[in-house]
């Protein structure tokens, strides 16, 4: 009977150990990356789910959000989150319906049931189209003139025509008549034409977390504005739909 030969029993037992020893490394590694990947999944769908709750009642409709690079499981400890994008395709802003809003937030803390916002910045677009139909009952059809920086508003099934031009007065837009014509002539009444300057005006007036025009732009489909803010709180719809962060 031969005896084991204990010169190559103890490599292999050896290479066997390591073997084993890196194989629970690589579980224990991927279970670890596992776990945290969904975490982040879980961080990230809560705080959508809190910032977007408390835009919502703003911004009159449903919103897009989305993050910066920095890992929200973070957020738990430090309760900051670095940016955060929120795009809506039919905000509502007053009587204004049919808008497109894509805005930014900064340096945003999350504490409760609200959110504090640093700054924040937006890209606001209003379709003729969605003039026209905030303006309904009023207008017949809105064209846009860029090279004019004028808006032409078709007015008594086309018989009669304004010319607007929106600009910025004192950190709020304001709505022009250029020119009225009924058929060619001009004179139209003016309480017809003061209704349409109003609706118009209410719509640009009222922006979420206190943000004001900065620039506004007469395009070949509608007008973009630029809006820009300052501190602010984010505050939930009400009691039933507040969401805690």
């Amino acid at each position: 009977m031969s005896l084991p030969d204990t010169a190559t029993a103890a490599p292999r037992r050896g290479r066997n150990v390591r073997r084993i020893v890196l194989i629970v490394g690589i579980v224990i590694v991927l279970a670890i990356v596992g776990t945290a990947v969904g975490l982040e999944t879980y961080a990230r769908k809560h705080f959508s789910q809190c910032i977007a709750t408390q835009l919502e009642k703003s911004l009159g409709s449903k919103v897009s959000v989305s993050f910066g690079a920095k890992p929200l499981l973070l957020t738990y400890f430090d309760h900051k989150v670095g940016s955060v994008t929120v795009t809506s395709d039919d905000a509502k802003f007053g009587p204004a319906v049919g808008m497109k809003v894509r805005a930014t937030l900064n340096d945003i803390g999350m504490s409760g049931n609200n959110a504090t916002v640093a700054s924040s910045s937006a890209d606001a677009t209003w379709s003729d189209d969605g003039i026209t139909q905030t303006l309904q009952g009023l207008v017949s059809g809105v064209t846009s003139d860029p090279s004019a920086g004028t808006l032409d508003v078709k007015v008594l099934g086309g018989l009669a025509d304004l010319q607007l031009t929106p600009h910025i007065v004192n950190d709020q837009i304001q709505v022009d008549t250029n020119k009225a014509t009924l058929l060619g002539v001009i004179g139209i009444p003016n309480d017809l034409v003061d209704n349409i300057v109003k609706s118009m005006t209410q719509s640009l007036k009222n922006y979420p977390l206190d943000m004001h025009p900065s620039q506004v732009t007469v395009t070949d489909t509608g007008i973009e504005v630029k809006l820009t803010g300052g501190a602010s709180t984010l505050q939930g719809n009400d009691s039933q739909t507040q969401v805690s962060c």
